[in-house]
């Protein structure tokens, strides 16, 4: 596909600007390109709308999570294609999608040069107003808490360093009553602390906290962790980090296991009700916190380079 014209929306705190500009007039010297700065009352997706109304081929976003999903949310349902700069420390999407990371070149090269890929994104409605997500959503153990995870010990433990934070953030939860229903099934009465719902399922040091998701199979994927005491923690520690992780990457699993603390599911819409209000998170942002939320799938709706 040639690129006739780019946009190229940045986030301003990530990179220096003359870097990625000469990096672009590099890679795109063919290619009309238009910019848009980010700002704090908007990380992208004014400038993804006005990007697309300008007849962009491909729109890049230059940032970190909070970025992609701004401009993802603005192009889903349009002919436009993503096109992904990581910057930051999570670039989940990124990972997922094995964008190269810490490498503008490369990553611009990507954009080029890749094949397009066809993707969903995710859709949660919060007190009536929906926000996409191309990672995950949900609230108790998430996946910022393992882009926190303390840097020393990563450098030092590897993936024990996730299983030592996955611990702190077990000890300081709370077990609560949630009423789940799953596309049109009858409402199922659970308790538990965590409850993640994606579209991918890989984070940082490799972890896949839901390692049945895919992105352009049309379904989300739901874990709930339940785990409550000492024993049911290493139930869960042992399910994230052996069963649903070196288990499958030695071929040994080849569908997510579920224990008596963590639970596997996926569906194409859900509600969920909490017995009180707990704080939530999009793509790893933080938006407060919420007593009742819904999400849905739509197939395909993103195209991906």
């Amino acid at each position: 596909m040639t690129i006739s014209k780019l946009g190229v929306i940045w986030n301003p705190s990530k990179i220096d600007e003359d870097k990625l500009r000469a990096a672009v007039s590099d890679t795109f010297a063919d290619s009309e390109v238009e910019w848009w700065e980010t700002s704090v009352d908007d990380p992208g997706r004014g400038m993804a709308t006005l990007a697309v109304e300008a007849g962009c081929d491909v729109v890049v976003a230059v940032g970190g999570d909070g970025t992609v999903r701004a401009v993802a949310e603005a192009l889903a349902g349009t002919e436009t294609a993503l096109g992904i700069v990581p910057q930051g420390t999570g670039n989940l999407l990124a990972r997922n999608l094995e964008i190269p990371l810490n490498n503008i070149p490369a990553a611009l090269k990507r954009v080029r040069d890749g094949e397009p890929k066809k993707i969903d994104i995710g859709w949660v409605e919060l007190d009536g107003t929906e926000h996409g997500f191309v990672v995950m959503v949900g609230f108790g153990i998430d996946a910022q808490m393992l882009v926190e995870t303390d840097d020393d010990l990563k450098d030092k433990a590897g993936w024990l360093a996730y299983v030592e934070a996955m611990g702190r953030a077990l000890a300081g939860t709370e077990m609560t009553d949630i009423t789940v229903t799953l596309d049109d099934g009858d409402a199922q009465e659970l308790r538990g602390h965590t409850m993640l719902i994606g579209n991918c399922g890989m984070v940082q040091g490799g972890i896949r906290l839901l390692p049945d998701a895919v992105l352009d199979d049309g379904l989300l994927d739901i874990l709930l962790v339940s785990a409550d005491g000492p024993l049911q923690w290493l139930d869960t520690v042992r399910s994230f980090v052996w069963e649903n992780g070196i288990r499958r990457i030695l071929g040994g699993v080849d569908e997510a296991v579920s224990t008596d603390s963590t639970r596997h599911i996926s569906a194409e819409k859900a509600t969920i009700e909490l017995s009180s209000p707990l704080a939530f998170e999009i793509d790893g942002e933080e938006v407060g916190e919420v007593s009742k939320f819904s999400v849905r799938v739509q197939p395909a709706a993103l195209t991906v380079r």
